[in-house]
């Protein structure tokens, strides 16, 4: 059995290269928006599959179901011990806005490694590589990978890669490493993450643009109407009005309103959306936001009056409630808000529901165990706001497996965002702290569902 200080000497010896593992995860801009370079999701899969193989993994194959490549492999130890899933993904989100630096060339700033995918989640690859050379020959549990690489792009082809390669990813317990801690000090397991089920709202007046002076008081244009009809989702308080729409849980802990305004950059007058405490607003509540919005721009407008207008939706449905229903009951609403007799077409996008984390098992346990010894503070249990579906869609493919949500964000990373970034003495001891893990699940006897 390895025990803690000797896990911790590996780690803070190997932890240069563990660094340098994510520099290069930045370096290749693995996103699948128009700017990126042909090939980069390839490169991207690549190098994980370099990753795997490094650490010992046999069966590394790069796997594509028409969604992006992602990468399978294996370290198999004994038929008598547990077997662990580590899942990450290598696709990131494009660049939209302000950097202080290139997001593609990793930068250190006070501690912290700044670049697209430092947190989301070039760290949650590098927390398993690094857990697992930390290990090196004391590990005792069958590791089989899954590093995803369409998960930005709402893993589409997910379900049916883990249907096809059911055999060489059943295991005990999934290690998910694509969420966040409670702060970079403090160590989480995230028990709760709301569905998404967003849609593209389309509003058409006439056939063709019309001057603003001589139709201008005769009707409302499209960008208009569809500004007054977005404006219906919330009421007053800026809490969801849609009939149908509701929280479903309470929380146990209390997110800081200061912490909120300070990791998102709110400017100082504005006031927050909604009721009641925050993070029953952000983990049990729907939540409706404008992600998309297209009209003429200003640098392109012209006195003219808009024909169509289109506007992206994102709907975050609260954890138990079905997301197919929350989206019918927002197409219910804005059918029934239109104004002027505007013409409405609604796109529906693959919807997921949330997920609720069974933490009764021994996994859970374990996990709480190795992540409170390595960040010497207690685990905080919270949710997310966020949804990460394929939660979801391991405990359906392989039922009795305990899903962990871990990772190694914190409220400051920001995800999707400019500058994104990871504390790295958060990710030392997030690898620390995995390490543990599979060395604490090894002590332990589920049933075979992993088993070869």
């Amino acid at each position: 059995m390895v025990t803690l200080p000797q896990l911790s000497e590996r780690v803070e010896n190997q932890f240069p290269e563990t660094v340098s593992i994510l520099g290069d995860l930045v370096r290749i801009p693995s996103h699948v928006a128009p700017s990126a370079p042909p090939g980069a999701l390839e490169r991207s899969a690549a190098l994980a599959a370099d990753l795997l193989r490094r650490v010992g993994a046999e069966g590394v194959e790069v796997v594509d179901a028409g969604g992006g490549p992602g990468v399978i492999g294996q370290i198999w130890v004994s038929d008598a011990v547990p077997t662990v899933l580590l899942y990450a993904h290598h696709d990131v989100q494009p660049v939209a806005d302000d950097w202080t630096s290139d997001p593609f060339e990793p930068v250190v700033r006070d501690g912290r490694l700044y670049g697209r995918g430092a947190a989301d989640d070039g760290a949650g690859v590098a927390v398993h590589v690094g857990a697992l050379r930390a290990l090196g020959a004391d590990l005792g549990v069958n590791v089989r990978f899954f590093i995803e690489g369409e998960e930005e792009s709402g893993s589409p082809t997910f379900g049916a890669l883990l249907r096809r390669y059911r055999d060489r990813l059943a295991a005990d317990v999934a290690v998910i490493a694509d969420s966040d801690n409670w702060t970079a000090e403090d160590p989480a397991l995230t028990v709760s993450l709301r569905g998404v089920a967003n849609v593209t709202v389309t509003l058409r007046v006439a056939a063709h643009g019309n001057h603003s002076g001589g139709f201008g008081g005769a009707y409302l244009d499209a960008p208009l109407l569809l500004a007054r009809l977005v404006a219906t989702l919330h009421d007053a308080a800026g809490a969801v009005a849609v009939d149908g729409l509701r929280a479903t849980g309470r929380s146990s802990v209390e997110v800081p309103e200061a912490d909120i305004r300070r990791a998102a950059g709110l400017v100082p007058g504005l006031r927050l959306a909604g009721r009641g405490p925050l993070a029953d607003r952000l983990w049990w509540s729907p939540a409706i936001c404008v992600i998309g919005f297209d009209s003429t721009s200003v640098a392109e407008s012209s006195n003219t009056l808009q024909p169509v207008a289109r506007a992206r939706l994102s709907l975050r449905v609260p954890p138990g409630m079905d997301a197919a229903e929350a989206r019918a009951a927002l197409r219910r609403h804005l059918a029934s808000r239109v104004e002027f007799g505007a013409e409405l077409v609604i796109e529906e996008e693959v919807s997921a529901d949330g997920f609720l984390a069974d933490t009764s098992g021994p996994a859970h346990a374990a996990a709480a165990r190795a992540l409170g010894e390595a960040f010497d503070r207690p685990v905080v249990l919270q949710g997310q706001g966020g949804s990460i579906p394929l939660a979801l869609e391991i405990s359906s493919v392989f039922p009795g497996i305990e899903v962990l949500l871990t990772g190694v964000g914190d409220p400051d990373s920001r995800a999707h965002s400019g500058d994104e970034s990871v504390s790295l003495e958060t990710l030392r001891k997030s690898v620390l702290g995995e390490a543990l893990l599979l060395e604490y699940l090894s002590q332990e006897r589920f049933g075979r569902s992993g088993s070869a």
